[in-house]
């Protein structure tokens, strides 16, 4: 059976499956911890529902697997004819974690 769920997290949203690690932004969370975010659609060998805005029934369990920094973004500040240039980097911090159960 085809089992995924939509969840939540960080002020984003990601299609998820059991067995799937993704990047998500910074959980101030320990490594190997459990995690469990909101369900706002799942899908299951039983059927489909979307919550309102929750799936009170629904629960997808995680495990936190590192704690770990995104790709580098240039930031360029440029004023033509006035010898200005300043260019900063910045990476953002994020969290891998590992789908391990949807309910």
């Amino acid at each position: 059976m085809d089992t995924w769920a939509v969840i939540k997290t960080g002020g984003k949203q990601y299609k998820v499956s059991p067995g799937q690690i993704i990047s998500v932004e910074k959980l101030h969370l320990p490594e190997n911890n459990q995690v469990s975010v909101d369900v706002l659609a799942a899908r299951n060998g039983k059927g489909f529902e979307i919550g309102t805005p929750l799936v009170s029934k629904a629960n997808v369990k995680a495990k936190v697997l590192a704690q770990i920094k995104d790709k580098k973004v240039r930031v360029v500040k440029y004023k033509p004819k006035s010898r200005y240039l300043r260019t900063t980097g910045h990476r953002h911090q994020k969290t891998q974690i590992l789908i391990e159960e949807i309910q």
